[in-house]
This record gives structure tokens, C-alpha cells and sequence, in this order.
């Protein structure tokens, strides 16, 4: 209940500086919030008779085709809400925005290992395996790639002063001395000795 709460009270916190539309997509992302924890819900009662019924009837055997595909398939569509409803939550929250592109992502590279786990290679043509399999590769590297601008964002983040992503240098744009650490270049800028540091 812990989420709920923050929920909740984060909602009623913002509440009164938000805009209209602003009001309408938290009511939505509410609502939304509620009908995916009664699909998990449903899901888990669902897997749980599932099992149980192959448990009393003997025919429980993970080994199986049919058995791991029941069991797993079920698996896979509770992981799939979950994630939905994690996003939703962080929407709820106010710690995201309505579209999150990661976990559009995520949850469609599970939707596609549901497939496969649920898929009768025997009965399915070779080219449907193929575009699948083909959709996964493509998800992955694009999965990769989001993660991976995400990581080197926060190191230059962590790198700069402040916190905050240093802006890349122009074209002949040159950062100042004390930023570098280094001291005036041998021969320019340096002062002339006068006479009685000579002496």
C-alpha cells in the first residue's frame, strides 16, 4: 500500500497548482492505475488456478510443452501489467512523463518473449519466426541504446560542478585557464621580470 499512499498524497500535494489538463491526466493515470491492478489481480488468481488444477489433476510437469506454456505464458502477461503499472505509478507520482519511452520498450521485448515461450514452433511458418525474431534484435539494440545514452548522460552529470551536464564545446570555442588546471602557456601572457627581481 505503500506506493498508493505516496501516490495519493502527492496527488493531493500538487493538486491545487496544476492545470486543467494537468488535473484530467492524473485522473486518467489514476483510473488507469486502478484497472491494471485488477487485471494483476485477476492474472494471479488466474495462474494460481492454473497451477493448482494441474497440481490435483497429476498433469503438472514443467518438462512438458503444454504445462510451460501454461504456467510461464501466465508468468509473463503478470510481468507484463506489472511493468505497465510501474509506469503509470511513476506518471501518478509526478516523477515522469505520460510517455515513457524505455518502458514502452520493455514491455514489448516481453511481449515478444511471451510469444515465443507460448509459441508452437511445429505449427508456426519459418518467416514468422524470422520477423519475430527479427523485432526482438531490433527492440534490444534500441533498448541498448536508450540505456546507454541514459549512463553517459549521468556520468557527465557527475562529472560536471553543480550536477549539471556541462554544455559541449564549439568549434573553436576554448575553455579558460583556471578550468583547465593548466597555467599560461611558456612564453605568452607571462610578465617581464623587472629589474629588481633581476637584481
Amino acid at each position: 500500500m505503500a506506493p498508493w499512499r505516496g501516490l495519493f498524497r502527492e496527488t493531493r500535494r500538487a493538486w491545487p497548482g496544476m492545470t486543467f489538463y494537468e488535473r484530467f491526466e492524473q485522473a486518467v493515470a489514476l483510473v488507469f492505475m486502478g484497472i491494471i491492478a485488477v487485471v494483476v489481480v485477476a492474472a494471479l488468481f488466474q495462474l494460481v488456478a492454473d497451477v493448482f488444477r494441474l497440481v490435483v489433476q497429476g498433469t503438472f510437469n514443467p518438462l512438458t510443452h503444454q504445462s510451460f506454456q501454461l504456467v510461464f505464458g501466465g508468468m509473463m502477461t503478470l510481468l507484463i501489467a506489472m511493468e505497465f503499472g510501474h509506469s503509470i505509478l511513476r506518471v501518478g507520482a509526478r516523477r515522469g512523463s505520460v510517455i515513457q519511452v524505455r518502458t514502452v520498450i520493455l514491455v514489448a521485448l516481453l511481449a515478444l518473449t511471451r510469444k515465443f515461450i507460448v509459441l508452437d514452433m511445429g505449427a508456426t511458418a519459418p518467416a514468422t519466426v524470422g520477423g519475430l525474431a527479427a523485432a526482438t534484435v531490433a527492440l534490444g539494440v534500441v533498448y541498448w541504446l536508450i540505456l546507454d545514452g541514459d549512463a553517459r548522460l549521468a556520468r557527465r552529470r557527475e562529472a560536471a560542478p553543480g550536477g549539471e551536464a556541462p554544455p559541449r564545446a564549439q568549434p573553436g570555442e576554448h575553455r579558460a585557464e583556471g578550468e583547465r588546471g593548466e597555467g599560461p602557456p611558456a612564453g605568452r601572457g607571462s610578465p617581464p621580470e623587472s629589474g629588481a627581481e633581476k637584481g
